[in-house]
């Protein structure tokens, strides 16, 4: 496969299959905004609650959608998204936004986790750049102020975790029940990165390349494992590393946002270096590669388990990061891992009959039907930013 053809298949299956089933399916016209759930036999759950992680990021996609492809259905989910996170997740008291609310727009989960925060931050400043809205960069860089404000550690720096809905930090700092109870993670730096990077784009504030370029060197000094090349994932506040995993979604997704922030930053003292470490974190993702072109999930040592399903972000990130770490090196074999991910993906994760994407295929290449299609996880961002990613790269 070519480039081009690439190119033409994935705008092909975000316009044709991954949008359509989100705008088709899951507005919710009833009680405002969008449905919290499809659950996997395509039927929308109406009394689910809505996440604040999945409507940051149906609020990000349908932004992201516009600015490239300018349907105005995209611009009108987006706004549609918009209004009903300022009117229902935002805490106009405390500040911050909610992590969860009820299907009909109450809070039901009132912490604010400030992974979170950065994705809510990461649409507003996307929505800004399709729109040219201005209280979408208003909010964008309130929210950026807050996480400097509440979640920055002045003293060994990074940003913790979780607070309450008055920002006392929590004793429970988990994203999920599977995560380590860890003051620090990966997984949130990852996004305050990924957030603070876009935001750059539109606003060339101090303090944010200040923080910004932290955050690039926390990456490259302290969560990449040196000596594996893999991400460490949970630390105390001293940066000690909690727990012995490796995961290799995370790995892929890293390598590349890491590069974004370091180009989009333009800071030349440190972005050969940076590029250098991203193409071992590459190298890393690959101990999770497996003969058919998909990325397994991760390994947890302590327990030794590898948990060998094939989940719908790991592949999305793995076609984009493979195809970075061709930009990077020239090195067609990175090339050829890109578009064997995406050969997987056609042949195992896209629903062609009912719009989307599978959650997970499992080791023996079966779907688990009681897996959502959409929810408080299951989004539109990575599948559908896998597509624009490719869809904006020129040629390599």
């Amino acid at each position: 496969m070519t480039l081009d053809k690439l190119k033409s298949e994935v705008r092909d299956e975000l316009i044709n299959n991954i949008l359509p089933f989100w705008s088709h399916n899951m507005v919710d016209h009833e009680n405002g905004g969008f449905y919290g759930q499809i659950n996997g036999q395509n039927q929308a759950v109406a009394k689910a609650d809505k996440g604040g992680i999945l409507n940051a990021r149906i609020l990000w996609t349908f932004s992201s959608a516009y600015l490239q492809v300018k349907n105005p259905l995209y611009l009108e989910m987006a706004n549609r998204a918009k209004a009903y996170i300022l009117d229902h997740f935002f805490d106009h008291e405390n500040g911050g936004t909610y992590w969860n609310i009820s299907f009909d727009g109450k809070p039901t989960e009132t912490k604010k986790q400030i992974y979170s925060q950065a994705f809510f931050l990461y649409a507003f400043s996307e929505h800004y750049r399709a729109s040219g809205e201005e209280s979408s960069l208003q909010t964008a860089i309130e929210l950026f102020r807050m996480i400097e404000l509440r979640s920055f550690d002045h003293q060994l720096n990074g940003y913790f975790e979780a607070y309450s809905q008055d920002w006392v930090l929590l004793e429970d700092l988990r994203l999920s029940a599977k995560d380590a109870n860890e003051k620090k993670t990966m997984n949130t730096h990852l996004h305050i990165l990924e957030a603070y990077t876009n935001l750059y784009r539109i606003w060339k504030d101090d303090e944010l390349a200040r923080q910004l370029r932290n955050l690039i060197l926390i990456f490259t000094e302290k969560i990449v494992n040196p000596k594996t090349g893999h991400l460490n994932l949970f630390f105390d506040d001293h940066w000690n590393s909690k727990v012995e995993m490796e995961s290799y979604g995370h790995d892929i997704e890293a390598s590349w946002l890491i590069d974004e922030a370091a180009r989009v930053l333009g800071d030349q003292s440190i972005l050969s270096d940076v590029q250098k470490t991203c193409i071992q974190i590459a190298e890393a993702a690959c101990d999770g590669l497996q003969p058919d072109g998909s990325l397994v999930y991760e390994q947890e040592f302590a327990i030794n388990h590898l948990d060998t399903h094939r989940h719908w972000w790991v592949q999305a990130e793995g076609v984009v990061g493979f195809l970075n770490a061709y930009e990077l090196t020239n090195n067609p074999e990175w090339l050829d891992k890109a578009m064997n991910a995406w050969k997987y993906i056609k042949n195992n994760h896209i629903d062609t009959q009912n719009g989307e994407w599978f959650l997970t295929i499992s080791d023996q290449g079966t779907v688990n039907p009681l897996e959502d299609k959409a929810g408080f996880w299951k989004c539109p961002y990575h599948n559908s930013r896998m597509c624009l990613e490719i869809m904006l790269r020129g040629e390599y």
